[in-house]
């Protein structure tokens, strides 16, 4: 279950890894795109499935975000689910028009603090991670931003290429390709280090220390799953990563992956709830 539309970040990585999977382990798995209410709609399925490894969720950074952002949800993120395997991290680029004088996030900053006006950001929509990115940049950085929301990274994207809105925290997959054609600017990503797809991009935590915001993709099961199944889908997923033609593809998609367990999957989705948490409560962002 893909709690998303088909052709977004997590169902492209979700078909790269379970088509491999299932060659893997004989056992076909079928992608279902269950999208709304910011991926809660599927994930609520999943909730209330049979707790037997044969209903698997595939959610993403929304789903450490949603419980701050909608108090009423139906089902306990923490309880209702097991966490199984990190999929995937992949980094939002800080990126402005051609036309914008700024080189650095030193820049950025400097023309935020200098400006009549808060600097408008564009992101794909209330609570995504872009909108929490820009969120945390300007509590990071002690300045003002002025979000304005699109329905979607596309349109977003779209209105920052024709100079409508000048800065944006985009998708990395998504954007990358308008950084290399030159009609978009990376400034900085969200990551940590260098990316090998756009070395000479630095990261926004080498001005802003302890600044990070992955979009990331995860698996998990009902709460309750047998812990065997667990195992087996952790090792089938390794396995999966450690194929050279999915390393291949996932680095065109500038997506970092590598090898973890059920455990610090689980740790890293708390971390995530707890920095998404407080953001979300010292921003006082609020869905309308």
């Amino acid at each position: 279950m893909v709690p998303y539309p088909p052709g977004g970040g997590a169902d492209t990585v979700s078909r790269v890894l379970f088509a491999r999977l299932s060659e893997d382990m004989g056992q076909q798995f079928v992608i279902e795109n269950r999208g709304g209410a910011s991926g809660t709609i599927g994930a609520g399925v999943v909730a209330a499935a049979p707790a037997d490894g044969y209903t698997i969720l595939y959610d993403a950074t929304a789903h450490s975000v949603n419980p701050f952002l909608l108090p009423r949800l139906p089902y306990d993120t923490v309880q209702a689910f097991r966490p199984v395997f990190l999929a995937a991290r992949v980094p939002n680029l800080l990126v402005v028009h051609p036309s914008v004088s700024d080189r650095t996030v030193a820049d950025v900053v400097a023309s935020a603090k200098a400006a009549r006006h808060p600097l408008d950001f564009a992101s794909a929509g209330n609570g995504t991670v872009q909108h929490l990115a820009l969120e945390l940049f300007a509590l990071s950085a002690g300045i003002k931003l002025n979000h304005v929301p699109y329905r979607g990274g596309g349109p977003a994207l779209n209105d920052v290429m024709g100079g409508q809105i000048k800065y944006m925290f985009s998708n990395a997959a998504a954007s990358i390709g308008h950084v290399r054609a030159g009609t978009l600017r990376a400034i900085a990503h969200t990551g940590s280090g260098r990316l090998a797809a756009l070395p000479d991009v630095p990261p926004v935590a080498d001005t802003l220390p302890g600044f990070e915001a992955y979009e990331w993709n995860g698996v998990f099961v009902p709460a309750g799953t047998p812990p065997e199944i667990v195992a087996r889908l952790n090792a089938g997923l390794n396995a999966t990563l450690a194929n050279a033609a999915v390393r291949e593809r996932l680095a065109t998609l500038a997506v970092e992956a590598g090898a973890n367990t059920p455990e610090a999957f689980a740790a890293f989705v708390k971390a995530e709830m707890d920095k998404w948490g407080r953001v979300v409560r010292e921003a006082n962002i609020k869905l309308e």
